[in-house]
């Protein structure tokens, strides 16, 4: 016979190998799929919920090492039991009924009552493919190259719940893979993972999801990024955290500004930092704007746009001339992305702030950092005179 190859991408997804096998003498024909990447770093499970005929043309990537299962019949395809194959969810259960249906003649003749139950169980088989009532499809792939196709990509699919997770020592074993007996460091894996929890949207308090990843920022120290995106309303916000303890020493940044491509550095900004710009005569103090990590050009820009949003400044309550003072200081503004030079200041008392330095590891002409103790009322805002480290353990209580 003849084996035909065909390498493919299946969108939303990965590229696969298809093979076919036909043969003209029989007329026997077989096609099978293989993962065309590496074993996926994490595996990946597939639950979707199936209610209607539409979601038994799903098209679905299914390896010889996934697992394939209906809870509701209690049914179960087990890995390397098949082929990979690429095909539907109704070509899935029709692959089982044939695969049960195979030895039924010979059942029937050695074991009535076994051959019968079989028989009862292809009907129930079959009459999901009316879904008549709803049921649920599990896919479950170790190697993480599985996939269910969700037709309505890019969005988020209300009936597909996708899942990753760590390969355990028995899956890996299986996979052929080396399995590491060292125990884990916690810090690795929250360096490698992106931590989801559930909270509710700031703008319109629907449910919703945050994104959080430890990130090593080069030359500086370890962030930890949390992004927020609202999928009833569209509102998007991130915030940054600093990742360690506040320096012993606080932080003062300033930076000449004098090319267009400054605006491209990035800039780290903590919840403690003050910006300045003298030549506008413009301050920013502590906790405005929140943690960011972003590029001079869009501290800017968040500055130029808290200042328009602001309904107190340019909004109908304003006056004629303080309107004309901001529009003039927004000008000032603009120009400083591209045209005049100016000095951008930034003040953490806490040291958790950073501003990219181009000519890392070496000097930077128009970049200085300057480190200095913090005043009284500095540890005060921050907490940090009420605060003890030594010496806090209870006494003993005093026996009477």
């Amino acid at each position: 016979g003849v084996t035909r190859l065909l390498l493919t991408r299946i969108p939303f997804f990965k590229e696969i190998i298809v093979s076919s096998f036909s043969c003209p003498s029989c007329s026997w024909s077989n096609t099978e799929i293989q993962a065309a990447g590496r074993i996926q770093e994490q595996g990946v499970r597939y639950t979707l919920a199936v209610t209607s005929r539409q979601d038994m043309n799903r098209e679905v990537v299914k390896t010889d090492c996934a697992s394939a299962r209906i809870p509701e019949l209690d049914f179960e395809v087990p890995a390397f039991s098949q082929k990979g194959v690429l095909t539907t969810i109704e070509g899935i259960i029709d692959r089982a009924v044939a695969g049960l249906e195979q030895d039924q003649p010979a059942r029937r003749a050695a074991d009535t009552e076994v051959a019968r139950k079989i028989d009862e169980f292809i009907g129930k088989l079959r009459q999901l493919k009316e879904v008549s009532s709803p049921f649920t499809f599990i896919l479950d792939d170790p190697s993480g190259n599985s996939f269910v196709e969700n037709p309505r990509a890019p969005q988020r699919d209300e009936a597909l719940l996708v899942t990753h997770y760590r390969r355990s020592p028995q899956q890996c074993a299986l996979l052929g893979l080396q399995v590491d007996t060292k125990a884990p460091d916690a810090a690795e894996d929250l360096r490698d993972e992106v931590l989801q929890f559930h909270t509710n949207c700031p703008e319109c308090n629907a449910p919703a999801s945050t994104n959080m990843k430890l990130v090593q920022i080069p030359h500086f120290k370890e962030v930890i990024i949390m992004a927020t995106n609202c999928d009833s309303c569209g509102h998007r916000t991130n915030e940054v955290k600093s990742g360690g303890a506040i320096e012993p020493q606080g932080t003062r940044i300033t930076l000449r500004i004098t090319d267009p491509s400054d605006m491209t550095r990035d800039i780290l900004k903590s919840e403690t930092c003050s910006v300045e710009i003298p030549e506008l005569e413009f301050e920013l103090g502590m906790g405005a704007l929140g943690g960011k990590f972003t590029t001079l050009e869009g501290l800017l820009k968040d500055i130029r746009d808290l200042v328009e949003k602001n309904p107190f400044t340019l909004g109908d309550s304003s006056t004629a001339s303080r309107t004309g003072r901001l529009q003039e200081f927004l000008g000032k503004l603009q120009d400083v992305k591209g045209k005049a030079q100016a000095h951008f200041i930034m003040d953490d008392p806490a040291g958790n702030s950073y501003l990219q330095n181009v000519y890392a590891p070496e000097e930077d002409p128009e970049l200085s950092v300057q480190r200095y103790e913090r005043s009284f009322e500095q540890n005060e805002e921050l907490g940090l005179n009420d605060m003890r480290t030594e010496g806090y353990e209870a006494e003993p209580a005093s026996g009477r």
